[in-house]
């Protein structure tokens, strides 16, 4: 596989359409909504140094892009999305290191958090150093929250008074660096999504007559 991976500027622009249909077909799969994007945002991404871009010649193979909140208290590596043709292949882990050193070098005090319901996600997220957290300990600012408002999950987050749903917080503090060797953090991260496995049944069994999607 002849991938490179770049931080993607001005010049990447053309590819801001590809991306978003990209983002939007792997959401519709996941069964969410929330990660519509729309192609001027991600040109705004892409201009200012703040996107990572995967290619194989001209072809695009994936995308990630960083997002800034509480005026840079927290960073957030949103829209990570792989080509189907490329999927399997350790790509996607690959790319959210690449937005996650470029989100360290350009904001080095921020902390740095996502939401998941994937299990590959957290894995790759614990590797490099993200730990499981309540929502609350994530950014507060609605504009974030409110690009929940697609998901078909959002009920579940309202009812909670946001303070639980489907999706797991993780956070990466550098003030706070995770010291545990690998294969303890790999176990643990495992011990964490049988919980979540078992905290989607308990909303199933809450919500009930909900139609709720898991992905």
């Amino acid at each position: 596989m002849s991938v490179s991976i770049n931080i993607a500027d001005s010049k990447h622009i053309s590819y801001a359409q590809a991306v978003c249909e990209l983002i939007e077909s792997a959401a519709k799969q996941r069964g969410t909504g929330i990660a519509k994007r729309e192609p001027e945002y991600i040109k705004s991404k892409m201009e200012n140094g703040n996107a990572v871009i995967a290619l194989e010649g001209t072809k695009l193979a994936g995308f990630c892009y960083i997002e800034i909140w509480e005026n840079k208290k927290y960073v957030a590596n949103s829209g990570l999305v792989v080509h189907p043709d490329y999927r399997g292949q350790g790509l996607a882990k690959k790319i959210k290191a690449k937005a996650f050193e470029l989100s360290k070098k350009k904001y080095p005090e921020s902390k740095l958090f996502g939401i998941t319901t994937s299990l590959p996600v957290m894995k790759i997220n614990s590797d490099l150093g993200y730990k499981p957290v309540t929502f609350s300990e994530l950014t507060q600012d609605e504009t974030f929250w409110n690009g929940c408002k697609s998901c078909p999950n959002y009920d579940i987050l309202t009812r909670n008074d946001r303070k639980n749903c489907l999706c797991t917080g993780m956070l990466y503090d550098p003030k706070k660096p995770d010291k545990t060797s690998k294969r303890v953090r790999e176990r643990n991260i495992k011990k964490f999504y049988r919980w979540v496995q078992l905290k989607r049944k308990s909303f199933l069994k809450n919500f009930n007559g909900i139609k709720i999607f898991l992905s």
